[in-house]
């Protein structure tokens, strides 16, 4: 497996900055956080979802682009994906997208899924779902780009399954999953191992960040919150395991939202725990295997 970090996780890291401190750090790829960057917010400290400095905007000029490209090449990484806030439908803005992949080299991105908050039956949402998909997978091989469905919370594809049931009627080459356990907390938990298992090809991707239960409670009941990766309700040893038991070898990216490590700690920290956990997930496949043929 190869290592990642999600740029929307070091706010206070330019898009420059991000390169040497990804490498310092020992980690394979970048993925890109591609939006906006409002004018208000530009005033205001960096922030995970504000005043993001580690952010390519839809208009950033090709130049800049071949620029950071050449720049990972000196520095030994991969662009590994770009990922956008993209709305079902907005053909446009997705075209926009693939243009910056195209130049930066990645060969993901991810596509927009429809929110669920109950105003509208799934089942619509689902059928104008699938059209946008359809519509979208001419372009991802003009591109030569995979789309990614990413398992998130408060959209209709909050699970291995729901994702599935989208990504499955495509060819996997273009259209692909983005396996986040740590949204799964929020909504959408089943078995790890059966989801990674069901979606089988279509397994393009890994996030890693964790949640755990807050100290506050929310609506009488209890209140979830971003965690370190070694504390909360994700397991990562088990999941690694189960990522090495169905072959996986793609990126595993990390997201950690707990802002406990500084951007620099934080990179270093997650690539120790993933070798960590990646060398004794293979030591107990061999331990397995070997045990298994004793006979």
């Amino acid at each position: 497996m190869k290592w990642s970090v999600f740029t929307v996780a070091v706010p206070d890291l330019s898009v420059e900055q991000v390169i040497p401190a990804a490498a310092e750090a020992g980690l394979h790829g970048i993925e890109w956080r591609c939006a906006p960057r409002p004018a208000e917010a530009k005033n205001q400290p960096p922030s995970f979802w504000g005043n993001n400095l580690c952010t390519i905007e839809p208009g950033t000029a090709p130049e800049v682009l071949e620029g950071l490209r050449g720049q990972m090449r000196e520095h030994g990484l991969d662009s590994a994906a770009v990922m956008p806030y993209l709305k079902v439908g907005d053909m446009e803005a997705a075209e926009k997208v693939m243009r910056i992949a195209q130049a930066l080299g990645a060969p993901m991105m991810r596509i927009g899924v429809h929110g669920y908050n109950r105003s509208r039956p799934y089942s619509e949402l689902y059928d104008e779902q699938m059209e946008y998909v359809a519509k979208l997978v001419p372009l991802l091989k003009q591109y030569g780009i995979r789309g990614l469905i990413e398992t998130h919370h408060m959209t209709i594809a909050p699970s291995a399954s729901a994702a599935y049931r989208i990504a499955s009627s495509f060819d996997p080459e273009h259209i692909g999953v983005l396996f986040d356990p740590g949204n799964m907390v929020f909504e959408g938990y089943e078995n790890h191992r059966m989801g990674l298992e069901m979606l089988g090809p279509y397994l393009a991707h890994v996030h890693v960040k964790n949640a755990d239960v807050a100290a506050a409670r929310e609506n009488n009941g209890p209140k979830l919150e971003w965690s370190p990766l070694e504390r909360g309700f994700v397991r990562w040893q088990q999941v690694m395991g189960d990522l090495t038991a169905v072959g996986y070898d793609g990126y595993c990216g990390v997201e950690d939202f707990s802002g406990v490590h500084s951007s620099g700690d934080m990179l270093r920290s997650f690539v120790s725990l993933m070798k960590e956990l990646a060398h004794g997930a293979a030591a107990r496949q061999e331990a397995g295997s070997a045990g298994g043929n004793s006979r």
